[in-house]
């Protein structure tokens, strides 16, 4: 009897033995055949983020990066009349900008010109009070210039591109005119408003205007603006929610271009109409900034469209 026990002792023991012995086997095999995860020592935070997550660091990633094309045969004309009724809605761009941006505000009689209103301006935190006529308080600053536009693509548009990327509400902005003015035609890499929490958004509105134009940045443009993004927490792209297409439909001409039709024949209708009754003689009343012969002389209350 005591023999049997010690037989069967021993065989349990022998098979524990034998599973304590393939459970090790498996596991060492487990450890040397599978690397555990480990990010590369190469990546950057943002690795493997999709360039269609909505931030702009992603969107940031998807623009060409190129040096600056030089400023040769640039003008400030070369992007169409200055605050173009872009949308036909019967008021030019900027006080379109104005009436959206400033509150409360207060329009003169024809329901265009902004008389007045109160503004917190991003670039410098201070609240401006604004009214008509005093043209040292507000600017409206294309967030990406319109000379750092052509230095990256807008030199080989055709003039109706340029005109909508000058209109364009996704690239307007009211802002302190002392502070628009000493941006002038600067980039991320040479200037950033000087209220500091608003700086994500400016470079993120930048980016979302180059994508949108297909323009492209500098090496130090793009170094600029990835310095800036990279504590905002996942800025998010600038929305568009206004979508104003990239060409205008306005008969308008580069005035250097001259192929153009009306810098070469004599028969062109005139740049401007000497008067209103020059333009009702010729059937064109009434004439809306971008139309041709239109002038501030024939527009007597300032709202864009002249000869009413």
């Amino acid at each position: 009897m005591k023999l049997t026990h010690v037989v069967v002792g021993a065989v349990l023991l022998v098979v524990v033995a034998q599973c304590g012995g393939d459970s090790d086997v498996v596991a060492g095999a487990r450890d040397a055949s599978v690397e555990p995860s480990r990010p590369s020592p190469s990546a950057s935070p943002s690795a493997g983020r999709k360039a269609d997550d909505g931030t702009a660091v992603a969107a940031l990633s998807l623009l060409p990066v190129k040096g600056r094309a030089p400023m040769t045969g640039y003008d400030r004309d070369r992007f169409g009349p200055a605050w173009l009724d872009a949308d036909r809605n019967g008021c030019d761009t900027r006080n379109d900008v104005l009436r959206e941006r400033l509150f409360p505000v207060t329009l003169e009689s024809n329901g265009c010109v902004v008389a007045a209103g109160s503004y917190d301006d991003p670039y410098t935190g201070s609240t401006i009070d604004y009214w008509q006529g005093h043209v040292s308080l507000i600017d409206i600053d294309h967030i990406v210039s319109l000379g750092n536009a052509w230095a990256t693509g807008a030199f080989g548009w055709p003039i109706k591109k340029r005109a909508a990327f000058a209109n364009d509400p996704l690239n307007l902005l009211p802002t302190d005119a002392g502070a628009n003015r000493q941006k002038g035609d600067g980039d991320a890499a040479t200037w950033l408003p000087a209220n500091k929490p608003y700086r994500c958004e400016y470079v993120s509105r930048q980016v979302a205007v180059k994508a949108k134009y297909d323009l492209w940045v500098t090496s130090a443009e793009q170094a600029a603006i990835q310095r800036v993004l990279t504590p905002c927490d996942g800025q998010a792209l600038t929305p568009d929610p206004w979508g104003a297409p990239t060409a205008v439909d306005h008969n308008i001409s580069d005035p250097f271009d001259a192929t153009n039709d009306a810098a070469t024949d004599s028969s062109a209708e005139p740049a401007t109409y000497d008067s209103c009754d020059e333009a009702r003689a010729a059937g064109a009343t009434p004439v809306r900034i971008g139309d041709l012969g239109y002038g501030t002389h024939l527009d007597g209350d300032g709202d864009g469209t002249g000869c009413e």
